[in-house]
């Protein structure tokens, strides 16, 4: 009983360390957008100000400076709220496609093994039925031979 607590306990810090992947992944990726918009901008001015900046060292110095500050306090929030929204994406796309390949996979054994094939089909049948319940034998076949039309699987 005892190694069964210790391993239940041992597993909460992997389950929190889980749930913070994705926030320091979004606060990393924030920090590198606001790393890369901030060196755009004190480039950009610095270009702008070469001229000038030969003969003012110093006060170049403290315009680029304040450009700096004032772009990190401007694109802060829009840089978190980027990175936030195309990690999220990301999350959704990723999901979406190793549902795709999980569901392939699952194609490709049903197709050599007959007992998953007859699982997936009445499991099909039954969201087929969430429609709504019939009785009659006749929509029944009819609705499963639309079903396999539509998934295009005729060799079954």
């Amino acid at each position: 009983m005892n190694t069964t607590v210790q391993s239940i306990l041992g597993n909460i810090p992997a389950a929190s360390a889980v749930q913070a992947a994705p926030r320091t992944s979004s606060k990393t990726l924030a920090n590198l957008l606001l790393a890369a918009g901030v060196a755009a901008l004190v480039v950009g001015v610095d270009q702008m100000i070469d001229g000038w900046a030969q003969s003012h060292v110093v006060a170049a110095w403290l315009a680029l400076w304040a450009v700096a500050v004032l772009a990190i306090w401007v694109l802060r929030g829009l840089t978190r709220h980027l990175a936030q929204n195309l990690m999220t994406g990301l999350d959704a796309w990723s999901a979406h496609v190793a549902r795709g390949r999980a569901d392939e996979r699952l194609w490709s054994m049903a197709q050599s093994d007959p007992r998953l094939m007859r699982e997936l089909q009445v499991a099909m049948d039954r969201a087929s039925e969430a429609t709504g319940p019939v009785r009659d034998p006749e929509t029944l076949m009819n609705r499963r031979a639309a079903r396999l039309v539509r998934d295009r699987m005729y060799y079954i």
